[in-house]
């Protein structure tokens, strides 16, 4: 489809809006992004981003609980929300004809959700629940993208759990919910984006009827999450009572993703000529060559590429059979970016990695909420929701030199490294 043509403006509370019209389908997306994720909450509070995420699904001062989950599906659409780094998500699919209905549902709980003993009590023990069943019972769970900031980082935004510890799940307070909602869910500290079938002058008075009257409050200042590289070589270990073999996660700085675009992109090709598609690098010799590893994979940036400010984390991941040791798995990694340091990837490796991550892009894109999700998304963290439109370009102007230098950047003595110990007994449920 042609990249359809955006338009952008801010209410007088503050609320910035992408429209993306696009009438080749009867269906409209509206999401609401907000600045703030994982890396804003108070220390002592771990998990609290995503709590309150579900908390926002709870009903409002005028919408009784579960009314917006039934408004949404008996107009035939679909809803969630997600917690990212540096954002969270809440997002409608909808026919068009009820475009309307989303606006008001997303500006009424954006002026007054229900914070209720009840409701926060509930959503505690469902978020732990969430956790039981994603990490703490799963093999490998919280296998990278919780395990290995502790690791790779120091500062607590950068390297606690996101998820949360279940003390600090259970200590949260109304009071908590409050002041996190007074500081960060204001108008001014978000994007809205409504994108597929819609008529914009009609979107903009319905966007102003609806949002128009929720009280301005100024955003909070934006942290920085900066913190120094390694210097050294970092070790943890984890063990993993329900893990069949051990693994590895290498874990390294990458270039700022907002101030450093290209710099990004060139890790992420990386990553593609590592990785992608049985012809990669590490794929041929890790896995049909020698073989070290049952499972190899590569990626810029701990939740997918573009999904957080800077510091983000280059990652290679890999799971091993017992008597293969992870020395043996990092020198051939080491290696095989050597090999990439000193001689640049040739154009016809380049275009087949870049052409693969295009095609996936647009496939992506096909769908109308990733591509409302990316349009905020982008808005939101780069203030340009339009670079969603230029990736795919951008990425395939990635020179062989750019490659070959981000490769030379991924040093060992500048990483961390994640053991995974299996399980040897039989493991236990945590409660």
């Amino acid at each position: 489809m042609a990249d359809p043509e955006l338009v952008r403006f801010t209410l007088d509370n503050g609320l910035r809006v992408v429209l993306a019209p696009d009438p080749t389908a009867p269906v409209v997306g509206v999401s609401v992004h907000y600045d703030v994720g994982f890396r804003s909450e108070p220390e002592g509070l771990t998990g609290f981003a995503h709590l309150f995420e579900h908390l926002m699904f709870q009903g409002s001062e005028s919408l009784e609980k579960l009314a917006h989950f039934r408004h949404v599906q008996s107009s035939g659409g679909t809803f969630n929300g997600s917690t990212h780094p540096d954002y969270t998500d809440y997002f409608e699919v909808l026919p068009s004809a009820a475009l309307e209905r989303a606006l008001f549902l997303e500006a009424d709980r954006m002026r007054a959700p229900k914070l209720t003993a009840e409701n926060l009590a509930n959503q505690i023990e469902v978020v732990k629940e969430e956790i039981r069943l994603n990490v703490r019972n799963r093999p490998y769970g919280g296998f990278p993208w919780i395990l290995l900031p502790p690791v790779l980082y120091s500062s607590f935004a950068n390297a606690h759990d996101g998820y949360g510890a279940f003390e600090d799940l259970e200590g949260a307070t109304l009071d908590d919910c409050a002041a996190f909602f007074d500081t960060f869910y204001s108008p001014a500290n978000a994007v809205l984006t409504v994108a597929g079938d819609l008529e914009v002058a009609g979107a903009k008075e319905l966007i102003q009827k609806h949002f128009g009257d929720v009280p301005h409050r100024p955003a909070p200042p934006r942290r920085s999450f900066a913190e120094p590289p390694p210097e050294r070589e970092l070790v943890g270990e984890h063990d993993d009572p329900h893990a069949p073999l051990p693994a590895l996660a290498v874990g390294y700085r990458m270039p700022d993703p907002i101030n450093d675009v290209d710099g990004y992109l060139a890790h992420l090709v990386l990553a593609g000529v590592l990785t992608d598609g049985d012809g990669s690098r590490l794929q041929q010799r890790l896995v049909h060559v020698e073989p070290l590893v049952v499972d190899i994979g590569a990626g810029a940036g701990l939740f997918g590429p573009f999904e957080a400010r800077d510091p983000d984390t280059f990652t290679i991941t890999a799971i091993h059979p017992p008597d293969v040791p992870r020395e043996r798995v990092l020198a051939a990694l080491d290696e095989e970016l050597e090999k990439l340091a000193a001689t640049p990837p040739d154009a016809q490796e380049l275009k087949k990695v870049t052409a693969r991550w295009a095609a996936g892009l647009h496939s992506e894109h096909d769908r109308l909420v990733s591509r409302t999700l990316a349009l905020g998304a982008f808005e939101l963290l780069y203030g340009d929701a339009s670079l969603v439109y230029q990736l795919a370009d951008r990425m395939a102007a990635v020179t062989g030199e750019a490659v070959s230098a981000a490769a030379k950047a991924l040093r060992p003595d500048a990483r961390a490294v994640l053991v995974v110990n299996p399980a040897t007994t039989e493991g236990t449920d945590e409660q």
